[in-house]
């Protein structure tokens, strides 16, 4: 737990901790059942709802999904960690095995790197090297990403394409970790690709449901961090309204998140609300009201420079 909490604080999240609630996770147990259900539901009847129907409620259920794993990979619903990746390996989202999201995640947890280049995994921007060879078309898509439409646009591409970049790198490299995960990831994209055909639902439509539900996870991630002197003063604290906060699963107030990676979802708004203004004051009032702000301020005008400033 933070040291810099006081005695009262620090009881308070040790009370909630030791809740049934707590105990139990019912409440994650419950959604993961739920996202479940919705997905099977959606593939299942997708030849009565038609082609697009079934995209469009994909797209919610497959980024809820994405959240979920999220809380899992960081201890819920259970304490083994085998059994939670166990719970959530489906790749219902395609693309990101559930054992690389788990370990480039919890490297971007080390606070002292966030948005570092090449120290923070999930960082958004460049070192004035990698700024240097981007040179023209690059340097453009970079700054077109640092638009809210542009994230939204060009985000999946350029992740997906980093991505590729990264662990053809490893694969050619040899490393057996690469393989056996990525071997295994494929195997169970085949096995999933195979089911939703055999329910009617078409590989393209599927996919594309997939980079969608990519493209608004990133809405979260637009402005989550930012390249502040102070570590605590990096992660927003976004007030986000229904239905953001339950997409994405209370990760909008991401600086509890970062300070208490460990409180589960359900608990996240209360631990705010209750010491608001402590909160702030730690973040440098580093707030944003709702992603509708970061929409009318931020939608065809960049947030911020894609070349770090300490670069």
């Amino acid at each position: 737990m933070p040291n810099y909490l006081d005695s009262r604080h620090r009881h308070q999240i040790l009370q909630l901790q030791d809740t049934w609630t707590a105990r139990t996770e019912w409440p994650t147990w419950l959604l993961l059942l739920g996202t479940y259900g919705a997905w099977w539901s959606v593939v299942h009847f997708s030849p009565f709802a038609g082609r697009l129907l079934t995209v469009l409620l994909l797209v919610p259920v497959i980024t809820l999904w994405m959240s979920l794993q999220h809380e899992m990979l960081h201890g819920h619903p259970t304490r083994w960690r085998g059994l939670n990746k166990l719970l959530g390996y489906a790749p219902l989202a395609i693309w990101y095995p559930y054992t690389l999201y788990r370990d480039s995640h919890l490297a971007h947890h080390r606070d002292d790197a966030l948005t570092m280049p090449h120290h923070d995994p999930e960082s958004r921007y460049l070192d004035a090297q990698s700024w240097s060879r981007s040179a023209g078309l690059g340097q453009a898509l970079h700054w077109l990403n640092k638009t809210l439409i542009g994230r939204v646009c060009v985000g999946p591409a350029l992740a997906l394409a980093g991505l590729i970049t990264q662990e053809c790198g490893r694969l050619r490299r040899g490393e057996r970790q690469a393989w056996l995960m990525w071997t295994t990831h494929l195997a169970c994209v085949l096995v999933l690709l195979w089911f939703i055909t055999s329910q009617g639902v078409q590989i393209v439509d599927y996919l594309s449901a997939s980079v969608l539900a990519l493209a608004l996870s990133m809405v979260r991630s637009y402005y989550e961090h930012r390249p502040a002197d102070a570590p605590e003063q990096r992660s927003v604290l976004n007030e986000a309204g229904w239905p953001w906060r339950w997409l994405f699963l209370n990760l909008n107030l991401h600086l509890v998140h970062h300070d208490l990676p460990g409180l589960p979802w359900y608990y996240l708004p209360r631990v705010y609300r209750e010491r608001r203004a402590d909160w702030l004051q730690r973040s440098g009032h580093f707030l944003v009201n709702g992603y509708s702000e970061l929409f009318r301020r931020y939608a065809v005008r960049p947030v911020d420079s894609p070349l770090h400033p300490r670069s």
